[in-house]
């Protein structure tokens, strides 16, 4: 199993941050599809991906609705069985009780998300999980201001930089500022990417 190193935060919320965390072969994986949604059609929105209906004008892909028989045929569903197969959440189970459980988290759901320009998602929780872990892209050089991740009753905030990941409880209210880019159609893709992961523990039946 690989080491992680990342930050650990336990103020002012329990949460760790791990920069580069997919490696070159790992990425060009990542952005084969990434650009292969990037096309007309391919993006959803909220009202049908499971969104907060009101709270978001972006448009992402549930990855598990698409991909429910053949997982495989997904690089992003394969490559980021990373953040289970890797030490991060034994990193992340260090830092508080509540999150001692992590590791042992058996369901998880996927989703990608693209933010382009004047989009945003605003505050709301997704206490339906246990935990999230939020992965960022863009294409380099960098051509927009906005996207940080941010949350509002801690007065906290965070650049996403390409290729990090955030592991955070699911209680955690958190939302994204709009976008701002000139000079790019929506398709270029140089907005922001988030691949999302929202993970649990399954309901054990007596």
């Amino acid at each position: 199993m690989k080491e992680i190193e990342g930050t650990v935060f336990s103020e002012p919320f329990p949460h760790l941050i791990i920069e580069n965390f997919y490696n070159d072969e790992e990425l060009d994986l990542i952005w084969e599809e990434l650009k292969f949604y990037t096309k007309p059609g391919k993006l959803l929105e909220a009202k049908d991906f499971g969104g907060v209906v009101g709270k978001t004008n972006s448009h992402a892909l549930s990855l598990d609705d698409v991909y429910e028989r053949y997982r495989s045929l997904s690089n992003i569903l394969t490559v980021n069985r990373k953040l289970f197969t890797s030490s991060a959440l034994e990193v992340f189970a260090k830092i508080h009780d509540c999150c001692s459980h992590a590791p042992s988290c058996d369901e998880d759901y996927t989703k990608v998300r693209y933010y382009h320009n004047g989009e945003y998602y605003e505050p709301h929780t997704d206490t339906c999980f246990n935990f999230l872990a939020f992965s960022y892209f863009y294409k380099e050089p960098k051509k927009f201001e906005g996207g940080e991740i941010y949350f509002p009753k801690y007065e906290y905030e965070l650049t996403c930089e390409n290729n990090s990941i955030i592991i955070l409880p699911g209680w955690v209210q958190h939302g994204v500022k709009e976008v701002k880019i000139s000079n790019s159609d929506y398709y270029d893709g140089y907005g922001r990417y988030c691949i999302s992961n929202f993970f649990n523990n399954k309901m054990i039946k007596f």
